[in-house]
């Protein structure tokens, strides 16, 4: 593999100390905070911020509530409004373990317990001069873990630029401390790059992105629009697609990421059936931990021409 040198981080604008930013930059600041809670303070506070999300109503309640009911209809009414109950308090957990994996210091990140399986699959592809795809899903501790991940490897990942510039800035600047490189998710020239010169690029193709590369495959036997991207980037690049799982072990075990064997015989002719494949790989890794899944997520917004929205 090439040695390739890391993105720069962003650099800071006058235009930041606006007023209009003051209250991005004191969220900014309690994130910070939170970040440097003892690690068991802090999952103190996820746990108790979940126990307020779960009995606060929200719309977002309704959205797991029927995202749970379509994946798991062998579950009981009883069991799947449990089930949405514990994924409401992981999203209290969530919200710590972003905290901690974007202004977390090295210390403290040091200090979180975690057993990584499968480095052997990411060093035969590096022995072939391969790029790779560490394809995962939208899990609450996905932050965390990519930053966990890359103690041991050199990873770069996508993201989508977000709306506040203060955040922007900060996250990204935070995020580069640890990743090689960011890439916008529109930057296909820069990680189609990326991946040929033996770049690693942990990806998540597992939400509704209402794109215009968006075929109907199945996710959980319901049709789920799904981007192409993992099929094109694995065929533009010649990058191995390798599965890459991550969950939360319970009390304060720490965490259990694992890298898969790479799909064989990706990317195939066939776009569909690629596309599907990614998404049983991610079913697999939902079915392990579903309360740690991100289901507040829309993820059956997009419907095939005809059907009822389900929302």
């Amino acid at each position: 593999m090439r040695t390739m040198p890391g993105m720069p981080r962003p650099t800071f604008s006058r235009s930041l100390l606006a007023p209009t930013h003051w209250p991005a930059w004191l969220g900014a600041g309690v994130i910070w905070l939170v970040a440097h809670l003892p690690r068991k303070g802090l999952m103190a506070f996820g746990r108790g911020l979940g126990w307020l999300i779960q009995r606060v109503p929200s719309p977002r309640r309704h959205v797991a509530e029927v995202n749970i009911a379509l994946c798991f209809p062998e579950l009981s009414k009883q069991e799947q409004a449990k089930l949405v109950d514990a994924h409401l308090r992981d999203i209290g957990l969530m919200m710590a373990e972003f905290a901690l994996g974007w202004m977390g210091s090295e210390r403290a990140i040091a200090n979180v317990p975690v057993s990584i399986e499968g480095l052997e699959h990411l060093e035969a592809a590096r022995a072939q001069g391969k790029g790779v795809l560490l394809v995962g899903g939208h899990f609450s501790h996905l932050e965390l873990c990519a930053r966990l991940v890359s103690q041991r490897i050199r990873i770069s990942g996508m993201y989508r630029r977000m709306d506040s510039a203060v955040f922007e800035f900060a996250v990204l600047r935070a995020r580069l401390d640890y990743a090689e490189a960011m890439f916008e998710k529109d930057d296909i020239r820069g990680t189609v790059k990326h991946l040929r010169n033996g770049g690693t690029l942990w990806y998540a193709p597992d939400q509704d992105m209402r794109s215009k590369d968006n075929v109907f495959v199945p996710f959980f036997g319901v049709p789920a629009a799904t981007i192409t991207a993992t099929h094109h980037l694995a065929r533009m690049s010649g990058a191995l697609v390798i599965p890459f799982y991550h969950r939360r072990l319970p009390g304060d075990a720490g965490y259990a990421l694992k890298l898969g064997a790479p799909l064989d015989s990706f990317p195939s002719k066939d776009v569909l059936d690629d596309t599907a494949r990614v998404n049983v790989s991610i079913e697999d890794m939902v079915r392990a931990a579903p309360e740690q899944y991100l289901w507040v997520h829309k993820r059956f917004k997009t419907r095939p021409t005809g059907s009822a929205s389900v929302y």
